[in-house]
């Protein structure tokens, strides 16, 4: 029986030429900063974006949580989304990296609003921990991979200055965003003092993500990264996973994000199925009627062959990613229709 894994679009494997970009890749110690192939990753990274610099990591936990040390001294607090991956998924990194609060924020399925912003910038007062980082996600996971408004992206940027507060961005799924609302990176980009963009989810990389910001900014980013213990030596092998991916993935997201709407027409007729997130990209956030719905569903879905997640007391997630092609989406919608609970 063949195995279908939407559980996320981290479960691709390489191509056969991402594999031998890897095999062949020039290496150096990049602690160094000799290794060539990773330099070459952070450059052209930079270049896409029109930033200064890029440096690359293990993980996008480890992107975000080097951003948010170099932005927040200890005692400073992060606004960011109450569902916000910094936040929910990164092992309470920013109390314990930082040393920061959080202030957790409603939204639109994950996207703030300037106004919800500008609610909670903390006063000049001895009682209040000095609001020193505003973060956004985009796409946002746990909105069922939702992309923002560009525009009110940039009136958050103007407020952001206004303020003197630096704008990171947890950019995972970027890519997917930018697909979507068709915006050219360099233009996107200049709304972020700081963005973290990874490799290894719908890029199809093995594993690596890329922190974009100033000069200044990624030549302290380099200091935390090593004092995280993320200072990797011949990672050229790993990075040229990365480029690769830069180079001949990004085009090929439209496609899953087709292949979701396709199953998530499928999903949306079954009768246990109470309502589908909107599908932006491609992530599908399904709610059914209980807990034990959830689950008999999800262990339905693995008698045929589809692996997908609980994501939440109610709730199942499909990703759509590289390795399923519109061939396997269609034979997916089929295995799924023969499920009755």
């Amino acid at each position: 029986m063949k195995i279908f894994d939407l559980r996320s679009d981290t479960v691709t494997v390489p191509c056969n030429e991402m594999r031998k970009a890897m095999l062949d890749a020039p290496v150096g110690d990049d602690v160094f900063g000799e290794d060539p192939t990773v330099n070459e990753l952070q450059n052209y990274a930079a270049q896409l974006f029109g930033m200064e610099a890029a440096l690359f990591c293990s993980s996008g936990t480890q992107t975000n949580q080097i951003a948010i040390a170099v932005h927040v001294q200890p005692g400073g607090e992060v606004i960011c989304h109450k569902e916000s991956h910094i936040y929910k998924y990164e092992g309470g990194g920013i109390a314990r990296n930082a040393g920061a609060s959080v202030r957790l924020l409603d939204g639109d399925r994950g996207r703030l609003t300037v106004e919800a912003i500008s609610d909670w910038i903390n006063p000049d007062d001895v009682h209040f921990p000095v609001t020193q980082l505003i973060s956004l996600e985009d796409t946002f996971n746990r909105g069922g991979g939702s992309v923002y408004d560009v525009n009110e992206i940039q009136k958050i940027r103007e407020f952001s200055k206004l303020q003197n507060i630096p704008l990171h961005l947890d950019g995972a799924r970027l890519f997917n965003a930018l697909a979507v609302n068709n915006v050219d990176a360099k233009v996107y980009a200049q709304n972020f003092d700081s963005i973290s963009i990874c490799l290894s989810k719908g890029l199809g990389a093995p594993v690596g993500s890329l922190l974009l910001g100033s000069f200044d900014f990624i030549k302290k980013a380099r200091r935390v990264r090593k004092v995280f213990g993320g200072g990797m030596r011949q990672a050229g092998i790993i990075a040229a996973g990365g480029l690769y991916a830069l180079k001949n993935n990004v085009v090929k997201l439209k496609i899953d994000h087709q292949n979701a709407l396709t199953l998530a027409e499928t999903l949306n007729k079954k009768s246990f199925v109470v309502s589908l997130l909107d599908v932006d990209t491609n992530i599908i956030v399904v709610s059914v009627a209980s807990t034990q719905v959830r689950d008999n569903f999800i262990t339905a879905c693995a008698q045929k062959g589809i692996k997908c997640m609980a994501f939440g007391p109610k709730e199942v997630r499909f990703v759509l990613h590289l390795d399923i092609s519109a061939a396997d989406t269609l034979k997916i919608c089929s295995l799924i229709n023969e499920i009755t609970l």
